[in-house]
């Protein structure tokens, strides 16, 4: 546990080719249309001024996809646009989330600290990925999934854990290659070995959940995948996407 009483944690970041669309614009008072994202309001509340966000969207809500962050780095991006002096926008998205930063930069990052301190990464984008929404399972709430954690002494061992994935970070050359990245230990899910049947490189929980990934080499494998997982949940084929 951290000083200021978050926990410390590593995590790779990766966007994906599934997004909201976000649009801003200045207005007499901010109000979100579309989606009612408090994030997104509570972000541009740290600008001057006020605005008009439209959202249209497409990531499942509180699925540990950061739909939600991402929107908010994006409205934030978008309005400090149109300001003649914009301010530097990562302590504003810290203070927001800390998985808001990242969507602010391109390509794929290594989170530490509270997820906030990024450093970029190198790694191959040619694959393609199929996420899994499970029927029935929702988003526990961040202090849930953190007590769990605690309860079964999760903390234990970051540091080796985090040599561990640093050094495997290292040797990513090739798609393939990320299969020898370490589990997520805050989450786990029957369903990885579900992804992993359908023919999956790599699968597991995507951030705290519920949502999963597999990894597969080829679209035509992952749109086989999904037709065969399509009975567990909601499912979407994507790919990497180094923009926001």
């Amino acid at each position: 546990m951290r000083d200021d009483g978050k926990h410390e944690l590593a995590t790779v970041f990766q966007r994906i080719d599934l997004g909201d669309r976000v649009s801003v614009e200045p207005a007499a008072r901010t109000t979100v249309e579309g989606f009612a994202d408090t994030i997104v309001t509570r972000a541009l509340g740290q600008l001057p001024g006020a605005w008009h966000v439209k959202i249209e969207k497409h990531v499942p809500v509180a699925a540990g996809l950061g739909g939600g962050s991402s929107d908010a780095a994006t409205a934030l991006k978008l309005a400090a646009a149109q300001l003649d002096a914009p301010p530097e926008l990562h302590p504003i998205a810290v203070a927001v989330g800390a998985d808001v930063p990242f969507f602010l930069y391109d390509g794929p990052q290594l989170g530490s600290g509270d997820g906030s301190q990024l450093e970029p990464l190198d790694l191959p984008q040619d694959f393609a990925i199929v996420l899994l929404l499970p029927h029935g399972e929702e988003k526990q709430s961040t202090k849930a999934v953190y007590d769990a954690f605690d309860a079964r002494n999760g903390a234990e061992g970051f540091d080796e854990r985090l040599a561990r994935l640093r050094a495997a970070l290292a040797t990513v050359r090739r798609p393939r290659d990320l299969a020898a990245l370490p589990p997520n230990d805050l989450a786990s899910s029957p369903h990885v070995q579900s992804l992993l049947d359908a023919g999956a490189f790599r699968a597991d929980v995507s951030g705290a959940g519920p949502a999963l990934y597999g990894l597969f080499n080829r679209i035509a494998d992952a749109e086989r995948a999904q037709r065969s997982l399509r009975r567990l949940g909601r499912t979407f084929v994507t790919v990497p996407a180094w923009y926001g």
